[in-house]
């Protein structure tokens, strides 16, 4: 390397170029240091930079101002302060002047659904029980948001409900009533009976020891895990007729009955043969199934695209209702007793009863005739039991009754083989106008509303068809879907010229939201199979869940506090009933993969949101998932209740953004070891 002298460095090009540098360097530090005042420092000198950030918006934000008048306003202003300032000079060391006080914040009411500012507004039922004692170990605590931010509550951890409740129903397991009723000879042992007000669940209902994620459909249809439902006494009474098996730690499914020891699908085959225009499938879509046993008659329909609601009172075999729910068949527990079931009128297109013991001719035929109510004009009616093949007085009595009652009922015989009768419902009311005069059971009132079934006694009256054959004129699946059915004209609701185009309306966005589930949170890798719409409207949720071939089915709950679109549900193909959230559901715990709750929290404050939250952890499978669609004003609460119960919460935005008046709540219940 070549030396450099003493003058030959000063001299060189490199070093004069880092004296310049650093040169204007200094210039810049000592401009920016010393010639900025401390309302306009440079940013890069300003040592509150590394503080807490804050970001304030100019109070002058989103006003206009006319230039002309503030530039001739403030000339002015500066005159007379020229004059003020010229007869009193300021004193030398003047006072530091205190910034003025923070303005008064007014509060108008609060943002309704809508977006719109409103001071009438409505609360919740406040349940100081609720609150207050939530159970052991549980707590609510009201904490300061800090900074005069709004106060928000925050649930501490529910506990766990004593091991005896892990298959608690609260409207049916309420001991305490069912012994002070009157009467139990009509089955009333076996309806609704709920807990009072503040009486109801405060606390988590527990899993059995040792259960186990549910096994996926379609292998659920032929075998469960014996730890989720460990009862044995359907296999000790049934186990000679094919329902149900015990092997290792399995229950097993051979598809078998009472009436159908072979298997239900050669059973359904002979129903077929029997009656070709019952068309499975196509012009039969929904079915009810009294007197289930393990729903093995629905399980098998489902092949034959046949949706069938499988009911049974939890009666001596109690849990027929929960292995077929484990199972994935649609199911309730329901009784036939003194009340009208929570179907509508004219729902299904075929009723089975398979030996369900029912006496269908007690009291003038009232408990047929519910079945004639909730049977489509034109449906099917098959009766396996033992009056209709066995050759003994007293069953031949009994066939002769049902064979009387059916013909006063208009309905046809179509088919009588081996143990199989089958009677079809008349599509009109022409046959019942001209019965004799003082026939029994007479037609009911005009006034009778036979899709009005919440708390509704049964009545020993046939129910009047519509005179426009609104109900009988359904197409085929799968066209019915998707057609607006006649009986929209039917619900009470405020709009009516624009009703189909609601009814599309709703089917197309719900259509665009489950497309967007499927494409960006994955919804088909999730193992769903009982899914519960809590607010279901006219079923749009369950038909884009069809369109989008997610192998599940969709109970649509219709609260009592809106319209009853329960008919336009069954004219779909679809599965429905009526309820009301103020109070727990018929069904048992552990029942559904995933709740699905689109603005049914802004609607339900008379309820108390959280005897909701808690009924929905019941119903909810560990590893389920709850989807709830609402709005701002009660996601801080929900999430709260939601952290309280153990599961995981996440708070997204809705399709419109950030600044939407909604947002989606999804939950994870976690499956604990």
């Amino acid at each position: 390397m070549k030396a450099v002298n003493n003058g030959d460095f000063f001299k060189s090009s490199t070093v004069i170029k880092i004296v310049g540098f650093v040169f204007v360097s200094l210039a810049f530090f000592y401009f920016g240091k010393y010639w900025s005042d401390g309302s306009q420092q440079l940013i890069f000198f300003n040592s509150r930079q590394y503080k807490t950030p804050t970001v304030a918006l100019s109070p002058n934000f989103n006003k206009s101002f006319d230039l002309s008048t503030l530039i001739n306003e403030t000339r002015q202003s500066q005159a007379v302060s020229d004059k003020t300032l010229a007869l009193n000079p300021p004193p030398s060391n003047p006072e530091p002047i205190p910034p003025p006080p923070p303005p008064e914040v007014k509060r108008f009411g609060i943002v309704d659904e809508n977006g719109t500012m409103a001071d009438d507004f409505e609360v919740g039922d406040f349940d100081p029980d609720v609150v207050e004692n939530w159970g052991s170990g549980n707590k609510a605590e009201v904490v300061d948001g800090g900074g005069g931010g709004a106060a928000r509550m925050v649930v501490k951890k529910f506990g766990l409900c004593p091991a005896s409740m892990r298959e608690f129903i609260p409207c049916l397991d309420n001991a305490e009533v069912i012994r002070r009723l009157n009467s139990t000879e009509k089955g009333e042992r076996f309806e609704r009976h709920c807990p009072e007000k503040g009486q109801g669940l405060k606390c988590l209902v527990p899993a059995p020891k040792g259960y186990r994620t549910p096994i996926p459909w379609p292998r659920s249809r032929d075998e469960v895990w014996f730890s989720n439902v460990p009862h044995a006494r359907l296999v000790e009474d049934k186990g000679g007729q094919n329902w149900i098996s015990i092997s290792k730690d399995k229950f097993k499914f051979p598809g078998g009955g009472t009436q159908f020891i072979h298997g239900a699908d050669q059973y359904l085959d002979q129903i077929s043969k029997m009656v070709p225009d019952m068309a499975f499938g196509q012009h039969t879509r929904v079915v009810l199934d009294v007197g289930c046993g393990v729903a093995s008659f629905g399980a098998y329909l489902i092949s034959r695209n046949v949706l069938t609601m499988s009911v049974a009172p939890k009666d001596v075999h109690e849990n027929q209702i929960q292995f077929a729910l484990e199972r994935g068949v649609p199911a309730m527990v329901a009784a036939f007793a003194t009340r009208r079931l929570l179907y509508p009128s004219q729902a299904f297109d075929l009723i089975h009863c398979s030996r369900c013991r029912i006496n269908w001719t007690r009291d003038d035929g009232i408990l047929l005739l519910e079945i004639n109510r909730m049977l489509r004009a034109g449906g099917y009616f098959a009766w396996a039991a033992q009056p209709v093949y066995k050759h003994e007085v007293a069953l031949e009595e009994q066939w002769e009754e049902m064979v009387n009652l059916t013909s006063r009922l208009c309905w046809n015989l179509v088919k009588k083989e081996g143990y199989i009768a089958i009677w079809q419902k008349p599509l009109n009311n022409s046959c019942y106008l001209n019965r004799e005069s003082g026939t029994r059971p007479p037609l009911c009132d005009a006034d009778d509303d036979p899709d009005n079934v919440w708390y509704v006694d049964l009545k020993a009256c046939i129910s009047r068809l519509p005179e426009d054959g609104a109900g009988a004129n359904v197409t085929q699946w799968p066209a019915r879907l998707n057609n607006p059915p006649d009986r929209l004209q039917s619900i009470q609701i405020d709009a009516y010229i624009s009703r189909r185009e609601l009814f599309r309306a709703e089917s197309k966005y719900w259509s665009e939201i489950i497309e967007s589930y499927v494409r960006a949170l994955h919804w088909k890798r999730f193992k769903l199979r009982n899914v519960l719409d809590m607010r279901a409207g006219f079923g749009g949720f369950a038909a884009a869940l069809i369109e989008n071939q997610l192998d599940c089915w969709v109970l649509n709950v219709v609260p009592v506090s809106g319209p009853n679109t329960l008919p336009v549900i069954y004219d779909r193909g679809l599965l429905g009933v009526m309820h009301d959230w103020c109070e727990p559901f018929d069904t048992y715990p552990r029942t559904y993969d995933l709740l699905h709750a689109a603005g049914l929290f802004s609607i339900e404050r008379r309820c108390n949101i959280s005897i909701i939250m808690l009924e929905m952890d019941r119903i909810l499978r560990p590893g389920g998932r709850v989807y709830i669609r609402d709005s701002l004003a009660v996601m801080d609460e929900l999430q709260e209740l939601g952290k309280a119960m153990g599961w995981h919460v996440s708070l997204r935005d809705t399709s419109e953004g950030p600044h939407a008046s909604y947002r989606i709540l999804t939950c994870d219940k976690r499956l604990l070891k």
